[in-house]
């Protein structure tokens, strides 16, 4: 029962935490802006959503009646029982990343070269950074929205 109600808000938990990784990642890009050779990373938001949320229509009715009041994991990407909520990148190792095995960092390349190697381009990343806390914002007041739905159908109201 309980996996049922709380099942609407795994989407938007994913798209949260790939927000905040991405925040990261961008952050990490403009801190950098002066190192030389640093190389400007990003990922595609799309691609690790969906494959963040590929198994989130299946995981509740998977779970038969015996274990549904316990926590399965039935992917091996699957977190154990009171583990950190860490997201951690394939492929990649000593950084942090994306949820799922298919969406690795990915080097960015510049519009204009630099003579020290470094392709960060502060405007691009600055732009990035705001339209990822605005998208951000926006996902989290979503998540918020469905809280208060739900505690509202829970008091009768």
């Amino acid at each position: 029962m309980l996996n049922r109600i709380t099942s609407q808000f795994d989407f938007n938990a994913e798209a949260l935490k790939l927000r905040s990784e991405r925040q990261r990642v961008i952050a990490s890009n403009i801190a950098n802006a002066d190192t030389p050779q640093f190389q400007a990373r990003d990922f595609n938001f799309k691609a690790a959503l969906s494959d963040a949320t590929r198994h989130l229509g299946t995981t509740a009715s998977s779970l038969s009646a015996e274990r549904a009041g316990s926590l399965a994991k039935s992917d091996e990407r699957h977190m154990s029982t009171g583990a950190v909520s860490t997201i951690s990148l394939s492929g990649l190792s000593g950084l942090s990343g994306l949820s799922g095995k298919g969406t690795p960092l990915q080097y960015r390349m510049p519009e204009q070269g630099s003579f020290d190697g470094n392709t960060v381009e502060v405007h691009r990343e600055t732009a990035n950074f705001a339209e990822n806390a605005v998208r951000y914002e926006a996902a989290l007041r979503f998540l918020n929205g469905q809280i208060k739905t739900l505690g509202m159908a829970v008091n009768g109201q």
